[in-house]
């Protein structure tokens, strides 16, 4: 996949292309993309997505914290894991809002980057105030020299699937789900800072986990069954997420993993921990003691959901 800045560079003319946002590339994402891939095909041209590096509407309300899926790095990685042959950056402004989508369509779909056909999401919509439907859109299209196509709806069974169904998911942490929605298995990438040092005293030492991605969404509190990446290394881990009740009761939440047979020194590096299942919710304990005999059974159910996770994708030759 070919990366285009549209500030640095003029992308050819007559690609088939779409255009979103596309937070976290989840199953509609790529069926949408699928359907700009085959057409592009049939007609032997270029495939393309116009996406925007930041939330269209942080760039208009500063206060604004979207809650992310991924940030826009991870979309670039994800987006290139589909057929798409160019994903072409736009940058949303303050002027790109107030363009109506006749105008969007004629200064930047035709006369900016020069497409040939553009599909909509089914209930997809642009312009200022987003207030026209996908008969405008088609009419507009026809008068630029675009073919406007109307995409088909994507649905996992009876369900619709979402970024913000799978928001959802993740804070009801139903990681499970979430992961099938996504076509892959939610993560968070983060720094290794220094703890409070607790874990190891009671024998179960932890890496305190800064996210990288200030928007990015953590699933809810509770103990999870990780696969955790360092450098080239995939280890299995235990993460915790919570503020701690039972020793600090800490006002902010705090993300630390247990690595399994992993005992070098983490500080400064960079992991990324795979969400692979839920394990069970956070809780308050009347002592450390109850708090270890916990954790100890915590870690062999979190070994034997890894061990069926590993033999599952071996046989799946992944």
């Amino acid at each position: 996949m070919r990366i285009i800045d549209l500030k640095n560079e003029v992308p050819r003319k007559g690609m088939v292309a779409t255009m979103g946002f596309f937070d976290g590339v989840h199953l509609g994402h790529r069926h949408l993309i699928n359907q700009v891939v085959q057409e592009a095909k049939r007609l032997g041209k270029e495939s393309a997505v116009i996406t925007f590096p930041v939330h269209p509407r942080k760039v208009l309300d500063k206060s604004y914290q979207p809650p992310l899926l991924c940030g826009f790095d991870e979309k670039v990685t994800q987006l290139a894991t589909t057929e798409i042959d160019n994903c072409i950056l736009l940058d949303f402004t303050p002027e790109l809002s107030q363009l109506s989508a006749k105008e969007f369509i004629q200064q930047i779909l035709k006369e900016q980057i020069g497409i040939d056909t553009f599909f909509v999401g089914y209930d997809h919509r642009f312009g200022k105030n987003r207030e026209e439907g996908f008969d405008r859109y088609f009419s507009y299209g026809a008068e630029a020299g675009i073919h406007v196509i109307k995409a088909t709806k994507y649905l996992f069974g009876k369900q619709t699937v979402s970024s913000s169904q799978i928001r959802y998911l993740l804070a009801q942490g139903d990681i499970s789900l979430a992961n099938t929605f996504l076509s892959y298995n939610y993560t968070i990438t983060g720094k290794i800072v220094e703890g409070y040092q607790v874990g190891r005293r009671i024998g179960f030492p932890t890496a305190n986990i800064k996210i990288w991605e200030r928007y990015k969404v953590i699933p809810t509190d509770g103990v999870y069954a990780v696969r955790v990446h360092i450098d080239n290394d995939i280890h299995d881990g235990m993460l915790y997420i919570g503020n701690r009740p039972t020793l600090h009761d800490d006002p902010q939440t705090s993300v630390e993993v247990n690595i399994f047979d992993f005992d070098d020194d983490l500080y400064n590096k960079t992991l990324t921990v795979e969400f692979v299942s839920f394990v069970r919710p956070d809780i308050k304990f009347t002592g450390v003691e109850p708090l270890i005999a916990q954790i100890t059974k915590d870690k062999n159910t979190v070994k034997e959901k890894l061990k069926g996770y590993d033999a599952k994708h071996r046989s799946n030759g992944s």
